[in-house]
C-alpha cells in the first residue's frame, strides 16, 4: 500500500513548467476546483435552471388557475343545486299543504255524502215502515171487515127467514124508490 501512495506522491512532484500534472495537496486544490466547478455550473447552468424553474412556475400557476376555475364552477354548480333544492323544497311544501287541504276537502265531502246517504236510507226505511204499517192496517181492516161481514151474514141468515128477508128487501127497494123521486 505504501507503494501506491508513493507513486501518487511522486507524481505530485513533477515539475510544473509547462506540463500538466496532479497536485496532491488537498488543502490547496479542492477549494479552487470547487470554485471553478461551481462557477462553470452557475454560468452555463443558469439558463437551464432558470428555464426549469420557469416551466415549473408556469405549471404551478396553470394548476392554480385550473383549480380556481374548477372551484368557481363547483361553487356555481353548488349554488345552482342549492337554488334547485330550495325550489323543490318549496314545491314539496306546497304539494304537502295542497295535499293536506285536498285530503281534508275530500274527507269533508265523503262525510257529507255519507251523511246524505244515511239520511236517504233513513227516509227510505221510514217510508218502508210506514208503507208496511199501512199495508198491515189495511189487511187487518179487511180481515175485520170480512169477519164482521161474515158474522153479520151469519147472524142475518140465522135470524131471518124467507118472509122477513122479503120484507127487508121490499123496504130497501122502497127507500131507494123514495130517494130516486127526491133526486128527480
Amino acid at each position: 500500500m505504501k507503494n501506491v501512495t508513493d507513486s501518487f506522491v511522486s507524481l505530485g512532484h513533477w515539475p510544473s513548467a509547462g506540463s500538466f500534472g496532479f497536485n496532491t495537496d488537498i488543502l490547496a486544490t479542492n477549494p479552487i476546483n470547487l470554485s471553478v466547478v461551481i462557477g462553470v455550473l452557475i454560468f452555463f447552468g443558469k439558463g437551464v435552471l432558470s428555464d426549469l424553474l420557469d416551466n415549473r412556475k408556469q405549471r404551478i400557476l396553470n394548476t392554480i388557475r385550473n383549480s380556481e376555475e374548477l372551484r368557481g364552477r363547483a361553487v356555481e354548480q353548488l349554488e345552482k343545486a342549492q337554488a334547485r333544492l330550495r325550489k323543490v323544497e318549496m314545491e314539496a311544501d306546497q304539494f304537502r299543504v295542497n295535499g293536506y287541504s285536498e285530503i281534508e276537502r275530500e274527507k269533508l265531502n265523503l262525510i257529507n255524502s255519507t251523511s246524505k246517504t244515511l239520511e236517504q236510507l233513513e227516509n227510505y226505511k221510514n217510508e218502508t215502515i210506514q208503507f208496511e204499517q199501512q199495508r198491515a192496517i189495511n189487511q187487518v181492516r179487511q180481515r175485520i171487515f170480512q169477519q164482521a161481514l161474515q158474522g153479520a151474514l151469519g147472524t142475518l141468515n140465522s135470524c131471518l127467514n124467507n118472509e122477513l128477508h122479503l120484507r127487508t128487501i121490499n123496504a130497501n127497494i122502497g127507500m131507494f124508490g123514495a130517494m130516486k123521486e127526491i133526486t128527480d
